[in-house]
């Protein structure tokens, strides 16, 4: 092992201009953080460092930020060494206490969207691309922009995937986009097609089916429907935003950007009628008068406003200052609630028999966090991405559960637990140990991103509630949890609302299309170390959090016990070239490997989405640890894996295997640990 595990070589970006502009990851931001001081002050105990925060913008002040970004977009894109046909496209704006301005871009390649190259460049005074986080390393570039199979040959195959997934009348209502799909392996000249109708449980469908336009090879598939004085049914009596006209008052609320709430009357598509009325009272607390539904929609329409405004400083889903609107009453007997980008709205049904709408604050707070989602990092939903796009709106969506402070549904970790969606009174899911719902995991795994979205955003709801409340067992608002580790050591919570801020920042300012777990790690701890320094307890507890759902190390490396068995030992890693492997006896065991084999590995290698990691036991059964195109642009591998090694027998020559697939970066394995808890 050499001295120092952090040693750099040339990126892709830097191979073509020459160390003109520092493009870093945010395990580099980390690096940077501590070279400079900044994120090493510890200002008090606990308080963020003065200026680390983004500042609250009027919509004004953030429409002058975007002019002025756009305006400079030429001289960023030569900056950043991007090619003579790619041209950014400015999406969204942050600026921070200390005038450090995060902005974050698409790209086009000769006019066409490229899809997964966005990208988020933090600029200061002294340098106006002081960081830059890509969704993709790559360089975007193709042969020509001529495709080879016909549009209406990408149609038919985007109708065969939606009629696979069981759709109700699946159609192409527009024509297939061309593109550039950059989100994984090499730039392709592809076919987007959006595929409608509606899912198999009623939800509207929009798939998004991407081909290539020169093979009309399935490249990627995902869905683009996101699913999560009033008389409320959740919530008692509330105060509502409404609006009068004349003698007719109707749920507009003027005060939160004139969010709307409209009633579907069982419809499935349309806006829908504005709820208006004589007076200013609204349902009765029964799910028989149609008003209640859209009393609770409207109620944690603004509670998300308002704790997005007053706790992340964010005005609005798109920070816009301009309200999204509410659908209620969405078919008949319809069980879910899902958010649409395509209508900027929020849509509930009345769950089975129409006696539960879906309507609960923490689901309210679940679906409008989609839009910010979309609006900021904008999570793929899909594999790992997606469960992290799923537990960004679920940790949101319990945000504002607990904002509220409603006495009649107060704050806890369990999604959905007021709407019965399971019809014997338990939540749809759990924090502090997702595994109880019976599908979720509570850990990392190497085959987490085959999981449904709403099954893999477990770990990254567990990592959450332990930052904030630690492990083991304890009562909160009357509720009892007792939350477990995957390494056997506890956690010490640092309480929700940093927990919280933490998350916000990594997620509009680190957090790109295409992030993974590993990648989610490397953001929360450039994020913690950014608001309280990297010697801070609550950077310590990032790195507690994460380790104890088996994403990354303990500092120190420490982990749960056990017998550990290392190899020390450099081994280059050809570049494009063959795999090469490290060897590990295993001796003095009884029996077969454990189901959570801890597999620590430390690799020393720029751009890791070159590299296929994998795992090879004595009888050569080899377990993928990390899959040819994953982790992006990032540099270096230093994790632990969980593997279920059960079916293997413990002792014997245990190998590391690593390939590098793609040419330009190069790297070595620095060491690698098996321990059997």
């Amino acid at each position: 092992m050499r001295e120092s595990s952090s040693h750099r070589r040339t990126s892709h970006t830097l191979n073509r201009k020459a160390a003109a502009v520092a493009l870093v990851g945010v395990s580099a931001l980390i690096a940077a953080a501590v070279q400079s001081g900044a994120a090493n002050a510890v200002p008090g105990a606990g308080k963020v460092i003065p200026g680390a925060e983004s500042v609250r913008l009027t919509p004004s002040q953030r429409a002058e930020l975007l002019r002025t970004a756009d305006a400079g977009k030429a001289d960023t894109a030569r900056e950043l060494g991007l090619g003579a046909k790619e041209k950014l496209v400015v999406r969204d704006v942050l600026k921070d206490g200390n005038g450090t301005i995060h902005t974050r871009y698409e790209r086009t390649y000769d006019g066409l969207p490229v899809l997964g190259g966005d990208l988020v460049v933090d600029s200061t005074e002294a340098d106006a691309t002081a960081a830059v986080r890509k969704a993709t390393g790559a360089t975007i570039k193709v042969a020509s922009v001529t495709p080879k199979v016909t549009a209406a040959k990408a149609s038919a195959q985007a109708l065969k995937a939606a009629t696979a997934a069981d759709a109700k009348s699946p159609d192409v209502n527009r024509a297939p986009r061309k593109v550039i799909w950059a989100a994984n392996g090499t730039p392709t000249l592809a076919y987007e097609t959006v595929v409608g109708g509606l899912q198999e449980d009623g939800t509207p469908n929009e798939l998004h089916v991407v081909t290539d336009a020169a093979t009309g090879a399935k490249l990627y598939e995902y869905q683009g429907i996101e699913t999560g004085t009033g008389n409320t049914m959740y919530s008692g009596t509330v105060t509502l935003g409404t609006s009068q006209s004349g003698s007719t008052y109707n749920l507009t609320d003027a005060a939160r950007g004139n969010h709307k709430t409209y009633n579907l009357n069982r419809g499935t598509s349309g806006t829908g009628t504005l709820f208006s009325g004589p007076d200013d009272i609204w349902g009765n607390g029964s799910a028989s008068n149609t008003e209640t539904a859209a009393a609770d929609a409207h109620y944690g329409a603004a509670l998300t406003w308002d704790y997005y405004k007053n706790v992340q400083g964010r005005s609005g889903i798109r920070g816009d200052g301009v309200g999204a609107y509410s659908r209620v009453h969405y078919g008949s007997n319809y069980v879910n609630a899902f958010w649409s980008d395509s209508c900027f709205c929020m849509t509930y049904g009345d769950g089975s028999g129409n006696t539960h709408p879906l309507t609960s604050i923490d689901v309210a707070g679940h679906e409008m966090t989609h839009g910010v989602t979309a609006n900021t990092a904008g999570l793929n939903y899909s594999g790992e991405s997606g469960g992290l796009n799923e537990a960004t709106s679920d940790i949101f969506g319990t945000a504002v559960e607990f904002y509220a402070n409603n006495s009649s549904d107060v704050g806890d970790y369990l999604i959905g637990e007021e709407i019965d969606i399971n019809g014997d009174g338990t939540p749809l899911r759990y924090m502090d140990q997702p595994s109880k719902d019976g599908s979720s995991r509570d850990s990392w795994y190497s085959g987490l991103g085959n999981l449904d979205v709403h099954y893999s955003s477990g770990p990254a709801n567990h990592f959450f509630y332990l930052l904030s409340e630690g492990s083991g067992t304890k009562t909160i608002n009357g509720v009892t949890y007792n939350s477990p580790t995957s390494d056997g050591l506890p956690v010490t919570g640092i309480g929700r609302d940093k927990a919280e801020k933490i998350w916000f920042r990594a997620l509009t300012t680190k957090f790109t299309s295409t992030t993974n777990y590993a990648a989610a790690r490397t953001g929360t701890l450039a994020a913690a170390g950014e608001l309280y320094g990297t010697t801070s307890a609550e950077y310590t507890a990032v790195q507690n959090a994460w380790a104890a759902i088996a994403v990354g190390s303990r500092p120190g490396g420490g982990g749960g016990g056990g017998t550990s068995f290392e190899n020390t030992a450099d081994v280059s890693i050809p570049d494009n070239g063959a795999a090469v492997t490290s060897s590990i006896a295993v001796t003095g065991r009884t029996g077969n490997a454990p189901s959570n084999l801890q597999v620590a590995v430390d690799i020393v290698h720029t751009y890791i989405g070159d590299l296929q990691v994998q795992l090879v036991a004595p009888d050569g059964t080899a377990y993928t640890l990390k899959a040819y195109g994953t982790g992006g642009s990032t540099d270096n591998i230093n994790t632990t894996y969980t593997v279920n090694a059960s079916s293997e027998v413990a002792n014997g020559t245990w190998q590391l295997r690593v390939q590098d697939n793609a040419a330009v970066d190069t790297g070595y394995i620095n060491s690698w640990k098996l321990t059997f808890p």
